[in-house]
């Protein structure tokens, strides 16, 4: 497995590039449930609505529509699990889904999973298997799923100084564990990142990757709630957040098998980020 060393590159943004904070449904995977888990949640300042495109540098004004071509759609999966979060899993609190997993093998759904290191290691069994097939591909989500600016959604707050070995500290526990299938992209916890984030991780010569449809399954307990709100707002190219997290997202294995085959009823085809990106 490769060492993403820690020299001078550029970042790369798949997602809006803003001047702000981008936002997702992550960090309320340490909060309480949100009144509109189980409802469609239209964009607007919690979930503001993106286009994946690939914004190379930091221009924030360049923001170009996905060109229209084949029917394309990416599907991501958060393995979230905060660094502190330890005693909660020892209580048999579950940060893994397992039967999700298997539904998407059982689908062959190509898949990316942004993977924390602090949920590598508390299932590593699970992380080596998911890293050793090749229908799934490993991205980086950080170590401590801490956020990497103020105010994101309550999570703790890394100090500018922490970031990239708090990054590379992820990548350290994906080789522990023998995660093999690593892409060198990165998804920031809580979705929040502004410009001297970016400038600050710049040198690990990542791609940041952030969505077009929010899924919102985090919290959610109506299936059809989820599948109805990403079947109502895919598109040719989309990209998808979801989460692999049964105690904080438990219906997403039943979405998945709802919306997998009604989005192959109308002719998408699924890819993983890494596919999406050769695009």
């Amino acid at each position: 497995m490769p060492r993403y060393a820690l020299t001078l590159a550029s970042v790369t943004v798949l997602g809006a590039l803003l001047t702000g904070c981008g936002t997702d449904t992550n960090a309320r995977l340490t909060g309480p449930p949100s009144p509109k888990a189980s409802a469609r949640q239209p964009a607007g300042p919690e979930h503001p609505a993106v286009t994946p495109v690939f914004l190379r540098g930091a221009d924030p004004a360049r923001k170009p529509r996905a060109a229209a071509g084949p029917k394309t759609v990416a599907l991501t999966f958060d393995a979230d699990m905060t660094v502190d979060q330890g005693p909660r899993a020892a209580r048999g609190e579950r940060f893994d889904n397992p039967t999700l997993i298997t539904s998407l093998r059982r689908l062959e759904v190509p898949s990316t999973i942004f993977m924390t290191g602090r949920w590598a290691e508390e299932y590593p069994s699970q992380a080596r298997e998911i890293g050793s097939d090749p229908l799934f591909e490993v991205a980086n989500h950080s170590y401590s799923h801490h956020a990497f600016t103020a105010d994101c959604h309550g999570l703790p707050v890394l100090g500018q100084k922490d970031m990239a070995a708090d990054v590379e500290r992820a990548f350290g526990a994906f080789r522990k564990v023998g995660v093999r299938q690593v892409v060198p992209y990165f998804r920031f916890p809580g979705g929040c990142y502004d410009q001297s984030t970016l400038r600050t991780l710049a040198p690990a010569g990542l791609t940041a990757v952030q969505w077009d449809v929010v899924s919102g399954d985090a919290f959610a307990t109506d299936a059809d709630a989820v599948t109805e709100q990403v079947l109502a707002e895919v598109r040719p190219g989309s990209l998808v957040v979801m989460h692999c997290t049964t105690s904080a997202a438990p219906v997403t294995d039943e979405a998945v098998r709802k919306i997998v085959p009604a989005l192959r009823e109308r002719g998408y085809r699924f890819v993983k980020v890494s596919e999406l990106m050769k695009g």
